[in-house]
Order: structure tokens, then C-alpha cells, then sequence
């Protein structure tokens, strides 16, 4: 029987409390998501395994055969269920589990659950959160971030300036990035793109501003995938907030692109996506024209 969200007692996060239901997958940290594969990944010939869980999820027979595969198949159906399913939701993974008959595994991995939402809330409101600012004592208009201008061409009394895309970027790819800058605005194709070093002013609360810019601003985010971009933080927040506001890939707002040999598996969070790879000598010549129209597209709703 599905579980109740009242089976699960929402929890106190900072002052307000926080139902699991509505919590996004990656509120999950690796030390769960790995725990996880520890209990499912062994074949069990008495409680459930990964693919009961991955059956209960909605994967096909095919899609679960093709998990088999992989390193941990337990993560892997985690990752690409967090990917395409707008349902995707802590409270929902609780309750796929217990659908299972694996309360053993609810019970043992609940504290950890906790923290992960706990420390999950506490960043979103830090993010909600405006810096402190001193009260103008002559001015009897409230003034906001975005009507004191966070990038370069805003206007403080006009509309903020809006972009095509957002790029998605480590230091160590910034060459790459000034070759995407000459390619796509400095051409016939005429885009838009926001390059966090170029385009925003210094001063500003780094995740207010790249959470703002991401979902209001900008159309579409590019991510430049390297073995360096696995290591950062920000890559790692900036795509994982671009993907919460477009589960499974609808709207198609985020594109990845691949332009050197990588040592390191791809990142397995994005491999639902249709990717733009430079490393293939065949393809080279379409691949601007293609990132091109894929940015130059309508979003849809």
C-alpha cells in the first residue's frame, strides 16, 4: 500500500516545516545515495532488490536490463528517475520503499535523510535570503537587487537584462568559453550569453545571483562538461538547481556540451540529454550551427 504522507512526520526545517513530499531527490547527498546501493545492489532471494525498485518507479523491462550494467544499478535508476520524473520527491522515494517491503532499509537510512533535508532547507534559505543592506535614509522607494542591477548592462530603472543562455563553466574551460563568446555572439547568429566573470557586477551573494540569473534571466543553460567541472561546486549547484526547474528534460533548458576528451565517466545526472560533443572530428562543422538553433528555440512551458 503507498505510503501516507503522514507516515512520515514532516520536519522541523529552520522555522517553518518542511512536508518530504515536496522535497526534490537532490536534497540526497552521496553518503545516501551510496548506503542505498549497499542495500539494494546485492540480489536477494528474500527482500527486494534494486530492480523491484526501479519496476516500482516505472522503469521498463529493457531500461532495467540496461541498469545491470552499471557500477551501482541502485544510483544509477536514483539518478535518471531524479532526471525525468517531476514526482521525483523524497516523500516519494520513502514510500516506492516501503511499497517494496523495505522498511528495513527506511528505517536504518532515516537520520541520514533527515540531516541531507535539514542542510537542504537551511541552503534554500540562505538562497531566499537578500543581503544586509543599509537602509538609504533619503529614498522612499524600496530598493531591490534587481532594480540596483546585479550584471553589467542592467538598467536601475528598466527591465533587467534577460540572456540566451547561461554558461555553465570551471575556471579551467574559460578558453573554451571565449570561443563559444566568438562563435555564437560575435557571428551571424547574434546570441546572448551570460558569463558569470564577464557579465556580473562583484559584491553579490554568489548563489543568490546564479540561482536569479538561471531561473529569470536566461532562456537556457549550457554546461561545459570536463573532468574539471566534476570537481566543482558551483557546476555541480548550478546544474542541479537548472535541472529541478525542469525535470525530465522539459523545455529543453539545458544543453550540454562536450569539447575535450574526458578521463572520467560522464556525469551520469545528464546522460538523458541529447549532448553537443566537439571531440568528434565528423560532426565539428555542425556543432556551432546546431548549439546555435538549439539556443536560438522558443522555450516552451
Amino acid at each position: 500500500m503507498p505510503l501516507k504522507s503522514q507516515n512520515y512526520p514532516n520536519m522541523a526545517c529552520v522555522d517553518s516545516e518542511v512536508d518530504l513530499w515536496t522535497v526534490p531527490l537532490v536534497a540526497l547527498n552521496v553518503t545516501v545515495r551510496k548506503k542505498l546501493g549497499l542495500y539494494l545492489n546485492p540480489k536477494n532471494t528474500v527482500a527486494a532488490d534494486w530492480t523491484a525498485v526501479a519496476e516500482a518507479m516505472g522503469f521498463s523491462y529493457l531500461e532495467i536490463k540496461n541498469y545491470e550494467a552499471a557500477r551501482s544499478p541502485a544510483q544509477a535508476v536514483l539518478e535518471n528517475w531524479q532526471a525525468r520524473c517531476s514526482g521525483a520527491t523524497v516523500g516519494k522515494l520513502l514510500s516506492v520503499l516501503t511499497e517494496v517491503e523495505r522498511t528495513d532499509v527506511v528505517e536504518d537510512l532515516r537520520p541520514l535523510i533527515d540531516e541531507d533535508v535539514r542542510k537542504y532547507c537551511e541552503s534554500l534559505k540562505k538562497l531566499a535570503e537578500p543581503p544586509l543592506q543599509v537602509p538609504e535614509v533619503d529614498s522612499c522607494v524600496p530598493r531591490t537587487p534587481e532594480r540596483i542591477g546585479i550584471t553589467l548592462e542592467d538598467d536601475p530603472e528598466g527591465a533587467p537584462e534577460k540572456f540566451d543562455a547561461f554558461i555553465c563553466y570551471c575556471q579551467s574551460d574559460f578558453v573554451f568559453v571565449h570561443e563559444m563568446i566568438r562563435e555564437l555572439e560575435q557571428t551571424e547568429y547574434g546570441l546572448k550569453l551570460c558569463v558569470f566573470d564577464r557579465d556580473v557586477l562583484p559584491g553579490s551573494c554568489v548563489w543568490t545571483i546564479t540561482s536569479e540569473l538561471i531561473e529569470k534571466r536566461c532562456k537556457r543553460m549550457v554546461v561545459v562538461i570536463s573532468d574539471e567541472y566534476l570537481d566543482s561546486d558551483a557546476c555541480d549547484f548550478q546544474t542541479k538547481f537548472a535541472l529541478s526547474l525542469c525535470p525530465g528534460a522539459r523545455g529543453k533548458r539545458l544543453i550540454p556540451v562536450k569539447y575535450k576528451s574526458m578521463s572520467r565517466p560522464f556525469p551520469s545526472i545528464l546522460r538523458f540529454l541529447t549532448i553537443c560533443d566537439y571531440t568528434r572530428p565528423l560532426t565539428q562543422d555542425w556543432f556551432w550551427k546546431r548549439l546555435a538553433k538549439a539556443l536560438s528555440q522558443p522555450v516552451s512551458s
